[in-house]
């Protein structure tokens, strides 16, 4: 595998994103970009994509902060978010920017792209969906399911899947069922999971193991959502 940082731009701001895929063949691959959690990108998103790349798939892990940017603390990585999630237009186009860098790679299959994001990163790959991107697919691993301009679902080309933590405390119903209603009357081709006992952060080790917490790893379905996406992934990209 060829790991390396991969730096782009949005405008005037430098990101610095991380790329990986197979360098053993020249034949063009799907690619998958992959978007972080609210302290930045880092090693889980890194691990998460070498995965990706060990399936056959090009893995950018975008960078929506910026270059150097990255949260220490959790109050640090709330305020970033903050500062996306307020802004949906910013958000959409530090997701675009890096989109269009890992479709302009030579070893990119254009005509096959997926984004997923965990967390922060979930709810940004949606916005991505709603901004009209072209791509085939988005995957939302416990991400934040609101908007703010839920009738711009309507702009959704792609197929969309949601795995979301049944006992996740920190999506409110309200968002959940409101999502629902979004895609239903925007006509959107969406699916959507739930896992029982899991709350928010479900797939990442590095969130503990104790559940009262509202964030916390489980093995099982961390395990399940990503065989979900392997199964979706076979569907839209092949």
């Amino acid at each position: 595998m060829r790991e390396e940082i991969f730096e782009y731009r949005c405008g005037d701001v430098v990101c610095e994103g991380y790329i990986v895929y197979d360098d053993k063949t020249e034949d063009k691959r799907p690619g998958v970009l992959v978007v972080h959690e609210w302290t930045g990108l880092g090693d889980y998103e890194k691990r998460r994509s070498r995965q990706l790349a060990e399936l056959g798939y090009v893995a950018l892990a975008a960078d929506i902060y910026g270059k150097g940017v990255r949260a220490k603390t959790t109050a640090e990585a709330a305020d970033l978010a903050a500062k996306y999630r307020s802004d949906r237009a910013m958000l959409r186009s530090r997701a675009s920017a890096a989109l269009e860098a890992l479709k302009d790679l030579p070893f990119v299959d254009s005509s096959r792209i997926a984004a997923i994001g965990y967390c922060f990163g979930g709810g940004t790959v949606l916005e991505l969906a709603r901004s009209g991107a072209e791509l085939d697919g988005v995957v939302s691993f416990h991400g934040n399911l609101d908007t703010q301009n839920p009738y711009e679902a309507k702009n959704i080309k792609c197929k969309i899947l949601v795995c979301h933590g049944a006992n996740d405390p920190f999506i409110p119903r309200e968002h959940v069922l409101a999502f629902q209603d979004e895609m239903r009357n925007a006509g959107v081709d969406w699916q959507m999971i739930f896992y029982g006992g899991a709350v928010h952060s479900f797939t990442n080790p590095a969130s503990g193991n104790d559940p009262s917490k509202g964030a916390a790893y489980n093995e099982l379905a961390d395990r399940r959502s990503w065989e979900a996406m392997r199964a979706f992934f076979a569907e839209i990209l092949t």
